[in-house]
């Protein structure tokens, strides 16, 4: 992986995360820092600036509602992997597993298939592991998300610029693959109704 599609990771991995204000400025320093043409910089500044341009009240706001709890937009690896099937938690462990072997510590109370997380993963451990099924995971999953963002989301043009610039576009056969192996949850009404005492 390339010096600058780290910081890219980087970037996008902090824009994703939930908005606290406190990494705005080093978010702003690191696009500035990043060692690419003009044309690349300036988009990843746009798509910085179309997060941190919104007051934070109202991008927590956003963010909760274009994120949380949503089947096609949501920040977990295995949810868009395997949906409500038992799978998921065995994806989960193998997940915790590579996180702790690659000595990656995580410092929240997220799930180990928290793609923000992944993403900071990835960018800081590319040279030491090899990341290569991971990383066309993420991006069949970002393609996914980035494919039901509407494009006046300020969350789209970070995603546009991970799959232009670090991620290579998934096939549309990976992409039915993810699809057939998703499970929905089971919401339909029982037959009886059940009494509690």
């Amino acid at each position: 992986m390339k010096t600058y599609q780290s910081e890219l990771l980087m970037v996008a991995s902090r824009l994703l995360s939930y908005p606290s204000g406190n990494d705005e400025n080093d978010v702003m320093n690191c696009v500035e820092e990043m060692n690419v043409s003009e044309t690349l910089k300036q988009e990843v500044w746009n798509a910085a600036n179309a997060v941190y341009r919104i007051p934070l009240h109202d991008l927590q706001e956003i963010y909760v509602s274009t994120f949380d709890l949503k089947e096609k937009l949501g920040l977990y690896l295995s949810a868009h992997e395997f949906g409500d099937s038992p799978k998921r938690g065995a994806a989960l462990i193998k997940l915790q597993k590579a996180v702790n072997q690659a000595g990656y510590e995580r410092v929240d109370d997220e799930l180990a298939d928290y793609i923000p997380m992944l993403y900071e993963l990835v960018a800081i451990t590319s040279d030491k592991v090899n990341h290569e099924r991971l990383i066309k995971r993420l991006s069949a999953v970002t393609q996914r998300i980035m494919d039901h963002l509407p494009e006046t989301s300020p969350y789209y043009p970070i995603m546009q610029a991970l799959m232009e610039n670090v991620f290579e576009a998934p096939s549309k056969e990976d992409l039915e693959k993810m699809e057939q192996q998703r499970e929905k949850a089971d919401l339909e009404e029982l037959p009886y109704p059940i009494m509690y005492t």
